[in-house]
């Protein structure tokens, strides 16, 4: 039984496509769906027939907003693998789509644009990667592009990433004349059928004009792989014939190790080169069961735990991804780590420790689903049913009460407000922007307590476009939307401890509490700290200490001064007063909400205000208009690269003076310079 749960395991592959927006990842992905013959017409991204963007939105601008999910299946030499690919944005106001799918991938297929090379966001999606340590595979895209050049995107690679590439084909041809791939491995020739879409592939022999220069690329893929296998050395060394299958085993190892990065080359657009992807992704990425193990935390024991992925363990999963549906509700996303769910089964929400009922499970394919019986350690389904659940729980049973790690989100950097037109549409707006706050980790909704405006905050200008387009068309909701604002942080700049009093009588009963607090600023981006510094609390409820706790953590969220969040600022409890007969925990919560707010003002408060990380590509004869725009608008510049095409300069800004520059960059640049923006960090407010 165990041989057949390992062999069912050995045939799934679950991916993630990642890449700078504009490389290729959807329409990648499409030409994947056709040619497993999931679909059986290839949807293209500019007619806004992308089977994987399916949003109105998406379709419209051309570009993805939310990852979506689908399963296909490959056969290979008498095998049926299950491919499970996520689909993620290339935008960086969508990193958290990409975030949350990388936690639960096993591997993932990074997309190259072989003009430009590694991009901004390649470099973030990487690092994601690397977080998560997903092995994976490199694909170089737009090879019949004017500029493109597959021996400078390696290198490229192994100096901004570090890692060693292997090339398992060089490319044919270049540019317009593109028109094909040699195969490393086999040392054969690939070519494919314009007339079949691609879908006919012809393999020859390589031709003895291409024959030298493939040689010695084929060396140079064994001496790089020969550093990371003593077999591969030893056969070398001596002279061997080192055949194809040998190569993959050890290729696959390695890159499952992160030790390298196999890289493929093609066009996707004219269906050049994407079946050797596939094999790529079958032959090089892990299976759930050959997959680093999940770990898990036991809050009672205080211990982390592996999880082994085995279908007969205790049920594990972590809700990655919830999404509302109109008819069914939320539709939670779900990557089982161990054990099996079914339908009509009950579940436990670990960190909420509420029981929830699975109604119905479903395998998705991008919007459309088909019902499922059950979803089994490794896989990757949708669960309607679960009310409670939000992004980053960990489902299973009461047996085994064990969290999964929670994924982390980047801050919300930029805020707008909006007014419904009528007060029914006030209530349906809460409503709305509760579902979409469920949806969508970094985006957040509060109300103004001093103008009664409800403010939402987002990750960029185009997230929050995006965000009160869906608000107002797909919800039919009539509001008016302000203009973008920054959101500010507060922080302190000395350490203060202060001693609070509360005496209140509510209800004919007196309600007292004395707690003295420590202030204290903190290095920046380390976060907020809350310490108990009591020593002897065997005499004082649990209670009371949590009622401390919650009223500091509300302190710490409603601000100091003008009302922003308090960040880095830890704060110790070092002494408190207790009475049994007055002592109430509605007295402790206000005495320590009132203790921090007077505390901190006399601890030198000062606003934060965030820095975007801006990187900008520009036509040489532009640059030095581009960078005189970003260092008017208070900027700095950090580095400048030359690449095919244009320069690329990285840059650090305020976000407040950033609004509107897309508008000036095209005006400087004649339309052609481009720019993307994301938050790198918070820093002290100039006068």
């Amino acid at each position: 039984m165990a041989a057949s749960n390992q062999s069912v395991l050995s045939l799934i592959r679950n991916i993630g496509v990642m890449a700078h927006i504009d490389a290729g990842k959807t329409t990648t992905t499409e030409r994947i769906l056709f040619y497993s013959g999931k679909s059986h017409k290839i949807g293209e991204v500019d007619d806004g027939e992308a089977i994987m963007d399916w949003m109105e939105q998406e379709q419209e601008r051309g570009i993805t907003i939310q990852s979506a999910a689908t399963t296909t299946y490959w056969t290979r030499e008498n095998k049926q693998f299950q491919i499970n690919i996520i689909d993620t944005p290339g935008h960086v106001d969508f990193t958290a789509e990409v975030e949350r799918s990388l936690r639960v991938l096993d591997g993932a297929v990074a997309i190259f644009d072989a003009v430009h090379g590694v991009e901004p966001q390649t470099e973030t999606v990487w690092r994601q990667a690397e977080r998560y340590l997903v092995p994976c595979v490199g694909y170089v895209n737009k090879m019949d592009r004017v500029g493109a050049d597959f021996s400078r995107v390696l290198a490229d690679i192994k100096e901004k990433f570090g890692i060693e590439t292997a090339a398992l084909q060089i490319p044919i041809g270049k540019e317009s004349s593109f028109e094909g791939v040699i195969d490393l491995l086999t040392m054969e020739e690939l070519r494919w059928d314009a007339s079949t879409d691609g879908e006919k592939m012809e393999r020859a022999a390589v031709s003895r004009e291409l024959l030298e220069d493939a040689r010695a690329w084929r060396d140079r893929l064994i001496d790089t792989l020969s550093a990371f296998s003593d077999v591969i050395t030893e056969k070398y060394l001596s002279g061997e014939t080192i055949e194809a299958p040998l190569l993959r085993e050890e290729l696959r190892k390695a890159c499952i190790g992160r030790k390298l990065l196999p890289v493929l080359a093609g066009a996707s657009r004219r269906n050049l080169g994407v079946q050797p992807l596939i094999d790529a992704v079958v032959d090089f990425l892990p299976s759930p069961g050959e997959a680093r193990p999940a770990t898990a935390h036991h809050p009672k024991k205080e211990e982390d735990v592996e999880v082994p992925c085995d279908p007969r363990g205790q049920p594990l999963g972590l809700v990655f991804k919830i999404q509302n549906d109109r008819e069914a509700g939320s539709l939670c996303y779900v990557r089982m780590y161990s054990g099996l769910l079914k339908s009509g089964q009950v579940v436990y929400n670990i960190g909420k420790r509420k029981r929830e009922r699975v109604n119905r499970i479903l395998r998705m394919h991008s919007n459309k689903s088909e019902p499922m019986d059950c979803l089994s350690a490794g896989d990757i389904g949708v669960i309607i049913g679960m009310k409670a659940a939000q992004t980053g729980d960990t489902i299973g049973s009461e047996g085994w009460p064990v969290l999964l790690d929670r994924m982390r989100f980047p801050e919300p950097v930029i805020s707008v407000s909006l007014e419904p037109k009528t007060i029914s549409e006030g209530e349906k707006l809460k409503e709305i922007l509760e579902i979409l706050s469920r949806e969508d980790p970094t985006f957040t909704a509060r109300e103004n307590e001093e103008t009664g405006q409800l403010i939402i905050s987002g990750m960029g200008e185009l997230h929050l476009d995006v965000l009160v387009t869906k608000i107002l068309k797909d919800y039919n909701l009539s509001a008016r939307a302000g203009s973008p604002q920054v959101t500010y942080r507060e922080s302190i700049g000395k350490t203060v401890e202060r001693t609070e009093n509360f005496s209140r009588v509510i209800a004919g009963r007196e309600n007292a509490a004395e707690v003295t607090l420590r202030l204290e600023p903190l290095k920046r981006g380390s976060g907020n700290r809350y310490l108990c510094g009591v020593k002897n609390k065997s005499r004082i409820p649990d209670a009371v200490f949590q009622a401390v706790q919650r009223g500091v953590n509300g302190a710490l969220a409603s601000g100091i001064v003008l009302g922003y969040p308090c960040i880095d600022v830890g704060v110790t409890l070092s002494g408190i007063e207790y009475s049994e007969l007055t002592g109430t925990e509605a007295a402790y919560e206000a005495c320590a909400s009132m203790g921090f707010d007077e505390a901190a003002r006399e601890a030198q408060p000062f606003l934060l205000e965030p820095i975007m990380a801006v990187d900008l590509f520009s036509p040489g004869e532009f640059v030095g208009d581009v960078i005189s725009l970003v260092t008017q608008r208070g900027g700095q510049v950090l580095s400048m690269e030359t690449k095919a095409g244009g320069d690329e300069v990285k840059a650090a800004a305020p976000m407040a003076k950033m609004f509107g520059f897309m508008t000036s960059l095209r005006s400087v640049s004649q339309g052609r310079a481009t720019f993307t923006m994301e938050f790198s960090h918070f820093e002290k407010k100039s006068p």
